[in-house]
C-alpha cells in the first residue's frame, strides 16, 4: 500500500465518521446497522411534519427568509383606527397594535340604556371581513348576534371609508 493510497482510505474514513455524526445518532447509528437509523428518521420525519414544535434553530436559519408566525403578526391600520373610532364611547382597558387587540371595559353608547365591554381582534394585514373578530359583551352575558353583527359593520364601513380618503378616491 502506498502512502497516497492510505492517505485516500484516511480521508474516506474521516468523511463517513463526519457525515455519521451529522445524522443526529452519533457513531452507533452509523455501525449498527440501519434499523434503528431508520426509525429514528421516521420519528424525526412525523416530528417535523406534525408541527415541529420541538424543532431546533440551525445557523442555516440565519440565511432564510422565513419568520415564525407570531413574530410577524400584521394588523391592518384601517381596521385598528376604525375599531378605536366606532367603540370611542368604551373606555379603553388595553391595546397591543401588534397582535392587534383591542380590550375596553364597560361603557354605554349614546342613545343607549345597556352597558357593553368589547374584546377586538384583528389578525390580517387585509381588508375583510375575515380580518376582523369582536366579543361584546353585557353584564348579564354576551351580546346579541345582531348587535355584534351591527358594530362589525360599522367598523368595516369606516375603514373602507378611512381607505377611500387615504387613497384620494
Amino acid at each position: 500500500m502506498t502512502y497516497k493510497g492510505a492517505s485516500r482510505i484516511a480521508a474516506m474514513f474521516g468523511l463517513v465518521l463526519v457525515l455519521s455524526g451529522c445524522g443526529g445518532g452519533g457513531f452507533g447509528n452509523f455501525f449498527q446497522g440501519g434499523e434503528r437509523s431508520r426509525a429514528a428518521s421516521a420519528e424525526i420525519h412525523e416530528r417535523d411534519r406534525s408541527g415541529g414544535a420541538s424543532r431546533q434553530s440551525t445557523v442555516w436559519d440565519l440565511f432564510s427568509n422565513a419568520q415564525p408566525p407570531n413574530v410577524t403578526v400584521e394588523v391592518n391600520k384601517y381596521l385598528w383606527n376604525a375599531s378605536l373610532e366606532v367603540l370611542n364611547f368604551l373606555p379603553v382597558q388595553s391595546v397591543d397594535p401588534f397582535s392587534g387587540v383591542i380590550v375596553t371595559g364597560f361603557g354605554t353608547p349614546p342613545g343607549g340604556g345597556r352597558a357593553y365591554r368589547a374584546a377586538v381582534l384583528i389578525n390580517d394585514p387585509a381588508l375583510d371581513a375575515r380580518s376582523l373578530n369582536v366579543a361584546l359583551m353585557t353584564s348579564g352575558g354576551p351580546a346579541s348576534r345582531e348587535t355584534i353583527r351591527a358594530v362589525e359593520d360599522a367598523i368595516l364601513t369606516r375603514a373602507r371609508q378611512l381607505r377611500i380618503r387615504d387613497r384620494g378616491l
